[in-house]
């Protein structure tokens, strides 16, 4: 491939990268509907040395996840996170494995159309959220949650597939297979620990280009070693070699310096993909491909959220939640590609699966893109997936309340200001949708709602309209726009003071009506300037109520 192919290749990329963002969907469907346009064009003929480039972006990407991935994460999303990863995986899975066999396919088949089908896209989920700045949210949360465990799931799953290969595999070798990936995981942190930080500290950290050189030949030439001498596959040594790095001071900005990399190899990956479809006997699979598009696309989001309403969420939280999954992820396209490299099955079911995947993206970008005015049309008929008694009112001891403050939002600034509450012998109730928080506020007798402020039901529950100030210490500019246009309806109105990121998010704010509106940094400002004007640079004054300060900050 010289470099006239290239600049093609890529160009051609992204052309069709642009077509598809303006239609507001993911990029990677355009990169591979340009590699197929381009194989049946005879432009690409051989996709050897494209395919192994896209080799290098897989193995990049599971990089940044090992990097980035924190097992504490999990737990610190609760329950939730796991009881809906695992759960929906399971059950999609169940479902799909029938389907596949009713069609006539055989047990390895389905079973790999299964777990492809079971994932949901990190990437598209995570970008499109982060358009609509509903990450923070609670059914954001859940979201993040769920994904977080899908890929730990995955990882679990491509691990097992390269250790067993494409051989018969008895007890022996499942033994030694488990021996392997102990001993890998060991050496992994035991570099990570005892051996690494310390060589970065030394040699490397004091130069970015040396760091970012140095990370990248470091996760190829571990992916070189796991997959030859090892036996296991690129994709595993990429996410260990991640893993290796995780503890370093400098992963985030390894991890920032990557991705773009990480882009431009995924292109190629995705290109490559494309130019292998091959739609020869394709009317054979025109059923199939409803048939597992229609279990992504209907009934992952029912089985999402099925179980967030078992588990007392509010219909609202767990729509919002669920709408955000029918799709499959990338994770289901490098299992598919594996699977046709160990002979697992053959190339006529990695097409099938680029299909659905191009269908289900394709639909679920609109899907999430629209998830609050898909909701506003059928929450009449999303009754029977909410509890009775969930979170949001579980623990509302008095329905009458009134004359009341309404904190929302209670990790760091909220605390003091409870403190100050309680002096003044005030009424208040809080909101708020981080678990930890909401537990320990349970655990202190608070009287407190779980739940998101862009819920009217949980603003109704929390009779903003008789109280008698509401203070937002969050600063989604959004979710507290959301608050106030719900604020402006009611007969009675109550104060209202927010916090906001930004100047200009500030004067949004007070343009939909907020009372006041606190800028972090311009109140450090104003305040700093207080202090020099007060106590002088010449005093030990300042020094004096620096000390007060740190007590403060140390036992409150």
């Amino acid at each position: 491939m010289n470099f006239s192919q290239i600049a093609v290749l890529l160009s051609v990329a992204a052309f069709f990268g642009i077509i598809v963002k303006k239609i507001n969907q993911p990029i990677l469907i355009g990169f591979i509907i340009a590699g197929f346009l381009l194989s049946t064009s005879g432009f690409l003929r051989g996709t050897e040395v494209i395919s192994d480039l896209g080799k290098v972006g897989i193995t990049l990407l599971l990089f940044l996840i090992g990097l980035e991935m924190n097992v504490r994460d999990i737990r610190s999303l609760g329950k939730a996170a796991l009881v809906t990863g695992i759960g929906q995986v399971a059950i999609t899975f169940i479902l799909a494995l029938a389907l596949g066999l009713i069609l006539g396919l055989d047990m390895l088949t389905a079973g790999y159309l299964g777990i492809a089908v079971s994932f949901s896209s990190t990437i598209i989920i995570v970008k499109l959220l982060s358009e609509k700045n509903t990450l923070d949210s609670l059914h954001g949360k859940i979201i993040l949650g769920y994904l977080l465990v899908q890929d730990f799931i995955a990882i679990v799953i491509l691990i097992t597939l390269a250790s067993v290969g494409g051989g018969s595999v008895g007890f022996y070798d499942y033994a030694w297979m488990l021996y392997k990936i102990v001993l890998l995981f060991c050496s992994v942190w035991i570099l990570s620990k005892r051996i690494l930080p310390s060589l970065f500290e030394k040699f490397i950290a004091n130069s970015q280009e040396l760091l970012f050189i140095v990370s990248i030949a470091w996760a190829l030439g571990i992916s070189a070693l796991v997959a030859g001498p090892l036996g296991f596959s690129l994709e595993i040594g990429g996410f260990l070699a991640g893993l290796a790095l995780s503890n370093l001071p400098e992963h985030l900005e390894i991890a920032s310096r990557t991705r773009s990399l990480r882009d431009f190899f995924l292109t190629l990956f995705f290109l490559s993909l494309g130019a292998s479809l091959k739609f020869e006997g394709l009317e054979n699979l025109f059923f199939p491909i409803i048939t597992f598009s229609s279990l992504v696309i209907i009934v992952k989001p029912l089985i999402l959220i099925s179980i967030l309403g078992l588990m007392g969420f509010k219909k609202r939280t767990s729509f919002l939640a669920g709408a955000a999954s029918p799709q499959i992820s990338e994770f289901s396209l490098i299992l598919m590609t594996m699977g046709v490299g160990l002979g697992h099955i053959n190339n006529t079911y990695l097409t099938l699966t680029v299909i659905v995947a191009v269908v289900t993206m394709t639909f679920s970008s609109y899907m999430i893109l629209g998830a609050e005015k898909i909701y506003s049309e059928v929450k009449g008929f999303l009754n029977i997936f909410e509890r009775k008694v969930t979170y949001d009112n579980k623990y509302v001891v008095n329905k009458n309340l009134s004359d009341h403050v309404v904190l929302i939002g209670c990790l760091r600034t909220g605390p003091r200001l409870v403190s100050y509450f309680q002096r003044k012998n005030w009424k208040y109730l809080i909101i708020d949708f981080n678990p930890n928080v909401y537990k320990r506020l349970i655990k202190d007798k608070q009287l407190v709602l779980f739940g998101d402020i862009t819920d009217s039901d949980i603003l109704k529950v929390a009779n903003l309209n008789k109280a008698k100030l509401v203070i937002s210490t969050i600063d989604n500019v959004n979710d507290n726009l959301m608050l106030l246009e719900y604020i402006s309806r009611l007969d009675k109105r109550p104060q209202t003071i927010f916090t906001s990121g930004s100047r200009t998010e500030a004067i949004k704010l007070y343009h939909a009506g907020a009372g006041y509106v606190v800028v972090p940094d311009i109140v450090a400002g104003d305040y700093i300037r207080h202090l020099i004007k007060s106590y002088g640079l010449k005093s030990n004054r300042l020094t004096k109520i620096g000390k007060n300060h740190y007590q403060r900050l140390t036992f409150t």
